[in-house]
């Protein structure tokens, strides 16, 4: 039956949140996850245009995730068997709430991070960059370029297979970072090896090829080392 009124709809819609948090694990991390970043904002006193991000973000993983509740309900009613397409309605709907985390994870760095450091003598907090800046984009960066690759050549799963091995792009970008910010021989050198040591693991376990290893090495070294150049 529709709502008899604005107050029933009201209610209808207090009902689907109340639902959403009580049957959806991932709901109840959200709202916890939200409340710790808001009283951070609160204690760290971050500008009003920081706050209105923050909670922007917030509100648009917490659509995402009712959005992705609705569509598996709804999908389960249409389709209780499994089918195909079942599954990829559900794979597209949780891959927007994952997006949307992605973008909410992204803006309280932005928003908390400069905020978290020391003060430095002679400069002001405002215009300190935030810490691991540039190895935090430039990983970001890289598994952009990997999904674009992975889709444009519609090979392998999101972690498994294809071309080229996402892990080991990532792994040779944070090696790489470690390397171009000076962080020493010995950590520089262990950085690398890891790296190496993932790429390896991926092609013993038959997961990817030497090729698309060696690719996802060259893709997370080399847009690092572009990125260096012409970080500002």
């Amino acid at each position: 039956m529709r709502p008899s009124n604005w107050f029933a709809s009201l209610n209808c819609a207090i009902d689907g949140i109340l639902w959403a948090v009580r049957s959806q694990r991932n709901m109840r991390y959200h709202f916890l996850a939200a409340v710790v970043i808001l009283f951070a904002a609160i204690l760290l006193r971050v500008s009003a245009l920081e706050l209105i991000f923050m909670v922007f973000a917030v509100i648009l993983v917490f659509f995402a995730e009712m959005i992705n509740t609705a569509f598996e309900v709804l999908v389960d009613l249409v389709s209780p068997d499994y089918h195909p397409l079942a599954r990829r309605a559900k794979d597209v709907a949780a891959g927007a709430v994952m997006v949307a985390s992605v973008g909410a994870v992204v803006i309280g760095y932005l928003a908390l991070s400069r905020h978290l450091l020391m003060e430095v003598e002679g400069s002001s907090r405002q215009n300190v960059r935030p810490p691991g800046e540039f190895a935090f984009f430039s990983v970001l960066l890289v598994i952009f370029l990997v999904v674009l690759c992975k889709g444009f050549l519609r090979r392998g799963l999101s972690l498994q297979g294809g071309m080229p091995s996402g892990h080991t792009a990532v792994a040779f970008s944070i090696a790489t970072s470690v390397l171009l910010l000076h962080r020493g021989p010995i950590l520089s050198g262990l950085s690398l090896f890891l790296a190496y040591l993932i790429g390896q693991s991926r092609v013993q376990l038959g997961v990817h090829s030497l090729w698309e290893v060696l690719v996802g090495a060259v893709l997370g070294s080399g847009t690092t080392l572009l990125l260096y150049v012409i970080y500002p």
